[in-house]
């Protein structure tokens, strides 16, 4: 008999009081399909963890850092798949049979083309370019939920642990072994970050950003530019 798929979900958070409980009821469908859902939550002072206890399978406390939370994920996780999840990224509701397909096809990775929020135009094309340079290049973002095979992912030994890039440093890894699945079914992510940093301000933010981690800059530098470029956003 062939093995059939087991999804683990996995979560990182950190500071999601107000919004983790909505976020997290669409998933229990996926839940009682017999799947999973981890939340690893970055050690927060808001009552995070607790909020998210009932709607999930585990919750997991350690130390802050997207990488090293979905990391410790992985390694908790049960499935044979790993879907890594934004706090801020709804699946659609057909996620689990696209990734049944996935399953059971001969790809080691892939991940969904994603919609923003926001109703205005640009937010439109932001998407067509994202999915379109995704597509064309075999590399994809935490906001289009990259999904894994669990036994890929662990003989990669996972994320790389660095402070931003790590979803861009995986998919290169993961593109030597087959080119992604692509699902056309599209996560919905959250447009806040483009309508609090302004949308045109905001794409060429990581434009650059991207543009300096290919030739060479250290995503510790990387990341303290772009923690300097949100602050002066919100200022």
């Amino acid at each position: 008999m062939s093995e059939s798929l087991s999804l683990s979900v996995v979560v990182p958070v950190w500071c999601e009081a107000a919004t983790i409980q909505s976020f997290l009821q669409p998933l229990q469908p996926v839940r009682a399909a017999g799947h999973e859902v981890i939340v690893v939550d970055a050690d927060s002072d808001d009552g995070t963890a607790d909020l998210a206890a009932p709607w999930c399978d585990q919750v997991l406390v350690g130390g802050k850092g997207r990488a090293l939370q979905m990391n410790a994920g992985a390694d908790a996780a049960r499935g044979n798949v790993l879907l890594f999840l934004h706090a801020d990224t709804l699946l659609p509701g057909d996620a689990v049979d696209h990734l049944e397909r996935f399953f059971n096809s001969p790809e080691q990775w892939g991940r969904f083309d994603v919609r923003l929020s926001g109703q205005r135009a640009i937010f439109r094309v932001i998407e067509w370019f994202m999915n379109r340079r995704s597509r064309l290049t075999g590399i994809a973002t935490g906001d289009q939920a990259v999904f894994v095979r669990t036994s890929v992912f662990r003989a990669l030994q996972g994320f790389a642990p660095i402070p931003l890039m790590e979803d861009v440093e995986l998919s290169k890894r993961l593109r030597g072994l087959s080119r992604p699945y692509c699902i056309g079914s599209p996560v919905t992510t959250d447009s806040r970050r483009w309508e609090q940093g302004g949308a045109w301000r905001t794409i060429f933010l990581m434009w650059r950003l991207r543009w300096r981690y290919w030739r060479g800059e250290s995503p510790e530098s990387l990341a303290a530019a772009y923690r300097a470029d949100v602050r002066h956003a919100e200022s």
